[in-house]
């Protein structure tokens, strides 16, 4: 049995931020035909992240209902850059950076959406052929005064900042993809309203019904401070390990818990209260919501394996048996001496050896579970050990 218009609404607003018009998205359903949902993604990073998964797990909500996902890459406007909540104008990425990004994530949205039910569409394929004449005829349904209502355009042109002509045209670009895909709804996270209203506005000019807009709560990342990001470090990625993901979603502040169980997990808002009464510790809560984050995207032995691993690290103390041996790189070598910061980062525990540095100079690394402040050690000193940053990310060194 089919569910009910009100059940659907449920379901499909449930820890939505907002539903633009308020009555549009019953008006819709009541047609009884697939809708068209959009979500859009420039790829401008090569993770999918639990940031990411909010509007994702959304767009896989409607498409469990039966209605079609339309979920856009957006090779072309990442080349861009999105300017929401930017302070500066944003350097331009290479087609063929934003190409390898796009390469890394396709796969990923399949880790929560249904590929079979998925209609997979590059807006490049519109955007690159549209030519001066098409550009010009697009500007022509959006004006200055319009753009400059977006908040953060609005806080630079106060304060005298650079907004440059190409950073304007981006939710112009965003808006003409609900035109090209003739979208019925378009999810975005709450930072997208205004590109989901210009959305709107680019389907009346073509004669098109406007898309209702839905929007989506942004998390925080692991700081607990500013919204998920990779560029910041703070972010959680859903193909991370079992541990990795498990020890991440520990680290995050007690007063975040109740939203992530919201937007990051499939539970109702009944199985959210029994899990919150069931534990009524934070800590207790913590791994019961680490728990379920991992068995979304690894399942439930993973879960309970990555559970029992974090004791024996972070409660006992205990360096993992499992630990991966790694061979110590040439490139580390000054003579006798390792160069700390390039080690971390030659063998895959840092991003860079900046970043590694950092972590050293914040008492974050670790050789046989003593903290190293040095950032050179002698070469002997290193065989056989094994070389920490925090207690998630492990290597013997050979």
């Amino acid at each position: 049995m089919a569910p009910s218009l009100d059940d659907q609404l449920r379901t499909l607003t449930w820890n939505a931020v907002e539903v633009v018009p308020d009555d549009g998205l019953g008006e819709k359903l009541k047609a009884g035909r697939p809708l068209r949902v959009k979500l859009g993604l420039d790829p401008t990073a090569e993770h999918v992240t639990l940031g990411w998964s909010v509007v994702l797990r959304k767009l896989k909500a409607f498409q469990d209902l039966g209605h079609q996902a339309v979920l856009i890459v957006g090779d072309f406007t990442a080349r861009i850059g999105d300017p929401s909540e930017q302070n500066k104008t944003r350097p331009m990425l290479t087609k063929e950076q934003v190409d390898d990004h796009a390469a890394n994530v396709l796969e990923q949205f399949f880790l929560i959406l249904d590929r079979e039910k998925t209609e997979i569409r590059r807006n490049s394929e519109w955007l690159e052929t549209l030519g001066v004449e098409g550009f010009l005829k697009l500007a022509s349904h959006q004006t200055v005064a319009q753009t400059l209502q977006r908040e953060d355009f609005a806080e630079r042109f106060k304060a005298n900042a650079p907004i440059s002509l190409l950073e304007l045209s981006y939710p112009m670009l965003q808006g003409y993809d609900s035109v090209a895909v003739n979208a019925d709804v378009e999810i975005g996270g709450t930072d997208q309203h205004f590109n989901l209203l210009v959305g709107r506005d680019m389907q009346r000019a073509f004669g098109q019904d406007p898309q209702v807009i839905l929007t989506m709560p942004l998390i925080e990342g692991t700081d607990g401070v500013k919204k998920m990001s990779q560029s910041l470090g703070n972010y959680i990625a859903i193909t991370e390990p079992p541990d990795e993901m498990f020890g991440k979603v520990m680290s995050i502040p007690d007063e975040l818990m109740e939203k992530y169980f919201k937007v990051t997990t499939d539970l109702s808002a009944a199985e959210i209260d029994a899990m919150i009464a069931e534990h009524p510790r934070p800590e207790a809560r913590k791994r019961a919501l680490a728990a379920e984050i991992v068995r979304l995207y690894h399942g439930d032995d993973a879960a309970l394996r990555a559970a029992e691993r974090f004791d024996e690290v972070f409660v006992a103390g205990k360096i993992p048996d499992d630990v991966p041996e790694v061979a110590i790189p040439p490139t580390s070598l000054e003579g006798d001496l390792v160069h700390i910061p390039r080690l971390l980062a030659d063998v895959g525990l840092a991003d860079s050896s900046t970043a590694a540095r950092r972590v050293i100079s914040q008492g974050g690394v670790y050789i046989d579970g003593k903290r190293l402040s040095a950032e050179q050690v002698k070469l002997g000193e290193l065989q056989g050990r094994v070389i920490a940053i925090g207690k998630r990310k492990f290597v013997r060194l050979t």
